[in-house]
């Protein structure tokens, strides 16, 4: 199981939110360049970048992908208002190996498709929860669309990874949500599932690996202080086959 480190950005800093709610905003760095540094030299080798900027409609952190990606060599996926291919074109040009798309996949599927046939392996889907159900737009619309049949479209057309976050526990620090992430492992088996939120310590990381999991993204429990870049190292590294 590949442990993927966040930084999640606005204004060009590295923040966090509690539970998706934007007025809970705390900055950890001005200069999430010299986190990821750090994060590459602990070992890590991927990383989780999301623009909440972009998410929102207000502005773009495209210039601090840029300059996180000339400062390391991790393999970058990047999310966060992706809405055309050209957006997609943009942060590939940027530096990211992989492209989050989240909102467009629920209100044009179809089109979301065909960025996976433009950019074979390239797509992950970004699928946020909340009591089960899609959320999009920054996590603040809810679509009505149950999450597993939503995801499961995808997977039959060829998007095979997806990233799934429980907005409730998304910075909560209470873990996360093995049963939801249980149900979409028993309904897709051969789907790489990414686990986004609610990680606290290493023992989290070990329980979501044996529940079989692609990847698991940590962000708010490094940032305060709750797990170290080497237990994620050694989290992952005794989960390799």
């Amino acid at each position: 199981m590949k442990v993927i480190p966040a930084i999640d950005l606005m204004d060009g800093a590295a923040v966090r939110l509690s539970g998706g709610d934007f007025s809970t905003r705390k900055s950890y760095a001005s200069d999430p360049a010299s986190v990821a540094r750090m994060f590459e030299d602990g070992g890590l080798s991927s990383l989780h970048v999301v623009d909440l900027d972009a998410a929102r409609g207000k502005g773009s952190n495209i210039g601090t992908l840029e300059r996180i990606a000339s400062a390391v060599s991790m393999t970058i996926d990047f999310g966060g208002g992706i809405r055309t291919a050209e957006d997609i074109r943009r942060v590939l040009d940027a530096g990211a190996k992989y492209v989050n798309v989240g909102s467009v996949a629920s209100k044009n599927p179809e089109e979301v498709v065909r960025w996976g046939s433009l950019f074979p392996g390239r797509i992950i889907l970004s699928a946020d929860a909340r009591n089960g159900m899609v959320a999009v737009s920054g996590w603040m619309e809810d679509t009505g669309k149950e999450l597993i049949p939503f995801i499961e479209y995808f997977l039959q057309n060829g998007i095979s990874t997806a990233t799934v976050t429980d907005i409730s526990k998304d910075g909560m620090l209470t873990g996360p949500s093995f049963g939801l992430y249980n149900r979409i492992m028993d309904a897709l088996p051969s789907l790489s599932l990414i686990a986004s939120g609610g990680v606290s310590s290493a023992d989290d990381l070990f329980r979501l690996a044996q529940n079989g999991l692609y990847g698991a993204i940590v962000g708010k429990a490094y940032y305060e202080g709750r797990i170290t870049i080497a237990e994620m190292k050694e989290a992952e590294c005794s989960q390799k086959e």
